[in-house]
């Protein structure tokens, strides 16, 4: 099968995020300047680099998280383990402009060291931010595509104590969760291992 997107698919649901997948969730918390706490999922979201440490999420329309993190030039990243699932699924509610989420989801605020953005005390690790840029991308045939993407340099991280093993954080202890296509989701709770070859390792012949 092949197709071009902006001819459409003839499948019953795009697959384009089932193909680009997993996606490691951006659990995005913010701080109005009202001080009222915002919490929402971004399945757009990535680390880009680790000199200096470099995440960003993306946002389809205008939606909280991104604007409240450009005005106040903060965010952290909250990574979800599995046990976290329903609670994120809840902080993804449409809810009315200055609802926090962490009371819809039962969740507990955690202060953080260098912003004043609150964490999810209850996740295995949270990525303390602080905004680089805030871009508006655009398709090839120059408009804007509606999208906002809000890139952080980490300058904080917390991890749970009980999540390492060996001095290295253990992904399937957290069974830290990834967007899949559709409504479907994946958790972390098995690994392997390889060594990137080096060329001068080569055998002859």
């Amino acid at each position: 099968m092949f197709y071009e997107p902006k001819a459409g698919h003839g499948l019953p649901h795009d697959p384009f995020k089932a193909l680009v997948a997993p996606r490691p969730i951006g659990w995005i918390s913010t701080r109005r300047k009202d001080g009222t706490a915002n919490l929402a999922p971004y399945s757009f979201f990535n680390a880009i680099s680790t000199n200096p440490h470099l995440v960003l999420f993306s946002s389809e329309g205008v939606k909280d998280s991104c604007a409240i993190a450009a005005e106040t030039g903060e965010f952290v990243v909250n990574i979800v383990s599995r046990k976290l699932a329903e609670q994120m699924n809840l902080s993804a509610i449409d809810a009315p402009e200055g609802v926090n989420e962490f009371e819809v989801a039962g969740l507990t605020e955690a202060d953080c060291h260098h912003i004043s953005a609150p964490r999810v005390a209850e996740a295995p690790a949270a990525l303390e931010c602080k905004v680089v840029d805030v871009l508006q991308p655009k398709g090839l045939d120059g408009a804007h595509a509606g999208v906002t993407v809000v890139m952080g340099e980490v300058v904080g991280i917390h991890m749970d104590d009980a999540m390492l093993v060996d001095g290295m954080f253990d992904v399937t202890k957290a069974q830290t969760l990834a967007r899949l296509g559709y409504m479907d989701y994946t958790a972390v709770t098995q690994t392997f291992a390889m060594r990137r070859p080096r060329w001068s390792e080569r055998g002859e012949g």
